[in-house]
């Protein structure tokens, strides 16, 4: 019995052994993986510190990549609202007064203004930027003093999942970004700089690009947008009489204009006329002689 158990034991402890290796051969994958395994795969001082260094970046990235429940909680709200209205109105330019003076009470922005004239209607477009704040209050005054609506869409977009998100991205970067530095210091060889470099513009150009996103939607959100479009129809006249005497100074102008461009016309094309009057002369004289030449002959 004692070889049998001496025999098993063998076997547990080299199971153990195994397991071990490979507890510690997937630590090394996952800390040789940033930025890159072959970079640090010598078994120098160096390569030691380095691979220490990229197991601490693994885990600030891994916690920056989920922050806190509370750091969330005191996010507010992010929202972002637009309003789109259509109306019509009597007087465009008292519409148009009143608008500059809710503009400016509440501190909006004109963004863009155009107007538009059609067959029967005059059409004016404004485009506003106001306060989140002042969003519902500038919509409430100037619904009061419009009667009816062709169009009153308001939408509310909530983006507060893709702040955190974005923001998060941000941080996990420029953690990544440090320690990168940290290893450029450190690097002996041009390989590994150009390598630990290349990584960094990389990481850079996400950062950059995030917090251009980031920047858009907190404008977003503290700056709504408005779309107002008032219009007025305009009356249709209809056209008056036109008496025999007006009918007859038409006439005359009309034939004066007439007579003007045809001498126009006239002097434009003289050398030809001249030309076709000389050829006809010609032929007529020639036409003649011949005449007088037969006469001759038979008398």
């Amino acid at each position: 019995m004692k070889p049998f158990f001496a025999f098993l034991s063998l076997v547990l402890l080299l199971v153990c052994c195994k397991e071990v290796e490979r507890d510690s051969s997937s630590y090394d994958t996952v800390a040789l993986s940033l930025p890159d395994k072959k970079m640090y795969k010598e078994k120098s001082d160096y390569g030691q510190e380095v691979n220490a260094v990229a197991s601490e970046v693994v885990e600030e990235v891994v916690d920056a990549a989920t922050p806190p429940v509370n750091s969330i909680e005191k996010i507010d709200q992010k929202i972002i609202k637009t309003g789109n209205l259509r109306f019509e109105t009597s007087d465009m330019e008292e519409t148009f007064v009143e608008l500059q003076h809710l503009i400016k009470k509440h501190k909006a922005i004109v963004q863009n203004d155009s107007e538009e004239k059609t067959n029967n209607t005059v059409n004016r477009y404004l485009t506003l930027r106001i306060p989140n704040q002042n969003f519902d209050s500038f919509i409430t005054e100037l619904s009061s003093g419009v009667h009816y609506f062709d169009l009153k869409n308001i939408s509310v977009d909530d983006v507060t999942e893709e702040y955190i998100d974005v923001a998060s991205r941000i941080k996990t970067k420029k953690a990544l970004e440090e320690r990168y530095l940290e290893l450029l210091k450190k690097a002996n060889k041009v390989s590994e700089m150009l390598e630990i470099e290349r990584e960094l513009a990389s990481i850079r150009e996400e950062i950059e690009a995030k917090e251009g996103r980031l920047k858009y939607i907190q404008n977003s959100v503290s700056m709504s947008t408005i779309n107002v479009e008032f219009y007025k129809v305009m009356e249709r006249k209809v056209g008056a009489s036109v008496s025999f005497g007006t009918k007859f100074v038409n006439a005359l102008k009309s034939g004066f204009n007439g007579i003007s461009t045809f001498f126009l016309w006239v002097i434009e094309v003289w050398p030809f006329i001249i030309i076709l009057v000389a050829l006809i002369f010609y032929i007529r004289k020639r036409f003649k002689k011949k005449n007088s030449n037969k006469n001759v002959d038979k008398g």
